[in-house]
């Protein structure tokens, strides 16, 4: 998804208006993690770019994308660019000792039994 997205559109609320690209947003993740994995691959991972426009666009973190739109919105910008693409990438093994343990209520014995 390379897209601008105006955020002040003559007869819409600007709140609905922000609401209604966030979930556009969304659905275009879902559509995209729905795909199938090549081989290899563990998860869809996107690269992300966000600015005032086209050219002044930067890298950014794909989770901080939200937290970015809130702030062009609140500061009062007319619009913003963002790119997502998405690629498959394979999660790092989990270094030793850090094994997932039960829950530790799983594993009491009942006090009252």
């Amino acid at each position: 998804m390379r897209k601008t997205f105006q955020l002040q559109v003559e007869g819409k609320h600007p709140d609905r208006l922000l609401e209604a690209i966030k979930h556009e947003i969304r659905k275009y993740i879902k559509r995209e993690r729905r795909r199938e994995l090549p081989e290899g691959s563990d998860f869809w991972d996107f690269d992300t770019r966000f600015g005032a426009d086209k050219e002044s666009a930067e890298v950014v973190e794909f989770p901080a994308i939200t937290a970015l739109i809130d702030g062009v919105a609140t500061a009062g910008g007319k619009q913003f660019y963002i790119e997502l693409l998405a690629k498959p990438a394979q999660r790092p093994p989990r270094p030793a000792g850090s094994e997932r343990r039960a829950d530790s209520a799983d594993n009491e014995e009942d006090p009252e039994a």
